[in-house]
């Protein structure tokens, strides 16, 4: 409607005597001059497709799955939304006409044989149908007003999703968009069950072997409450540290760092607390590395752990960690019980198990994500984590290497 009005103007101004309000010919003039404009106008504004979008979705039952809700901002969702507006709009005008036109004459030709008035005013009209050939000729021009209008509104249904849905750019801007929200979750998942997890896992031991010598041995019990809360301090820290990433992702800053390779001797000593004996030897300085190395090698390593305390039971546990000029080396060793069960040695990552087994896949994501790689699989009766990080971690990010776990074990997740 507003381009018909300004193409009126239009046409009033440049046809001398025109009256695009009574005269057919300046009509279609004004029609046909309006169309450009709203293909112009669907070309230049960019929010034009989201508000045709919207008004799709409420006006023509169009799943809103199929819409675009951004506005259209690349040159191909801007010529498919100008198109949108040239089709609709000559539908609408279409539609209007007749339904302006057509109804009034329709609703004459029903009652012409019923009255004298309109039968004197329009005599011709009397002599073309004559009889009840005037009403059934009114029905039938009716009937077409109504399906051409049906017909106009199957017609835009259909080719919204097309115009106006999401571009092939839109599709992939969406799909990056789901690709960083699932890293992120990744991400919160694997620190939640690396730290929580691993403190959890120390004071579940930690209590059951005080409950298990109360009566006996005070002294231990004595001791064993206050790894616990020391434990269970360092965790609360830990998941302030996890709740600062959420933070971080909305773009404020994390409330403490996380916790890298310099904290490892504290991180063995809460585990030694809990009873597992620990021999960590340590090759090539640790100091110094790059801190998202550092941070991830803490993690594998705290999962290690936890691992060995949640399945393993309270086994020595040897750590090893080398360090060269182009990459961290790290190695877990415990012995482990039972046959030796899981996928042969250079099988995929299996799917974790309901309530468990997510840890190897979270150990996997992080050298991954480095560019590194990570094995693990019993062997002997001993079972071994080994992982491989480059230093070189924020050049060789976009690298990407398989995880092949080499079997698994009854005592491992």
């Amino acid at each position: 409607m507003p381009h018909f009005l300004t193409a009126s103007v239009i046409v009033s101004l440049v046809k001398e005597g025109a009256d695009p309000y009574r005269d057919p010919t300046s009509q279609f003039l004004a029609f046909g001059l309006a169309l450009p404009m709203a293909w112009l106008a669907g070309l230049v504004f960019a929010p034009a497709r989201s508000m045709a979008a919207g008004a799709v979705r409420t006006f023509c039952d169009v799943p809103g799955e199929l819409m675009a809700d951004e506005p259209g901002y690349s040159w191909t969702a801007r010529r498919r939304t100008a198109l949108w507006f040239l089709v609709h709009n000559a539908a609408g005008g279409i539609v209007s006409g007749m339904s302006l036109a057509a109804s009034p004459a329709a609703i004459s030709l029903m009652i012409l044989p019923f009255s004298a008035e309109l039968r004197r005013g329009f005599p011709g009209w009397q002599e073309a149908f004559p009889g009840v050939l005037g009403p059934l000729a009114g029905l039938a021009l009716l009937a077409l007003v109504l399906g051409t209008t049906w017909g106009a509104g199957q017609l835009m249904a259909r080719l919204a999703p097309v115009l106006l849905g999401p571009t092939p750019d839109d599709r992939l801007a969406a799909a990056e968009r789901r690709a960083a929200d699932l890293a992120t979750r990744n991400r919160l998942a694997r620190e939640l069950h690396d730290s929580v997890g691993h403190a959890l896992s120390a004071v579940t031991l930690q209590a059951s072997a005080a409950r298990r010598v109360l009566d006996t041995d005070p002294e231990f019990v004595r001791q064993a409450l206050a790894a616990i809360e020391d434990t269970t301090r360092d965790a609360v820290a830990e998941l302030d540290t996890v709740l600062g990433l959420l933070r971080e992702e909305d773009g404020g800053d994390p409330t403490a760092p996380a916790p890298t390779l310099d904290g490892l001797a504290a991180l063995l000593e809460r585990t030694r607390a809990a009873g597992v004996r620990v021999e960590a030897t340590t090759e090539g300085r640790c100091t110094g590395l790059p801190p998202v190395v550092s941070r991830e090698a803490y993690r594998i390593v705290q999962e290690g752990l936890s691992n060995a305390l949640r399945h393993a039971g309270p086994v020595p546990v040897e750590l090893y960690v080398h360090r060269t000029e182009r990459e961290l080396t790290l190695r877990m060793e415990n012995p482990v019980s039972g046959p030796v069960a899981g996928p042969v040695p250079g099988s995929p990552v299996p799917a974790p198990r309901t309530g468990g087994g997510r840890g190897l896949l979270g150990i996997a994501e992080r050298a991954r994500l480095l560019g590194g790689e990570a094995t693990a699989g019993a062997q002997d009766g001993v079972w071994r984590l080994t992982a491989r990080l480059p230093l070189a971690a924020g050049r060789e990010r976009g690298t990407h290497r398989d995880v092949r776990p080499q079997g698994q074990s009854q005592g491992q997740p």
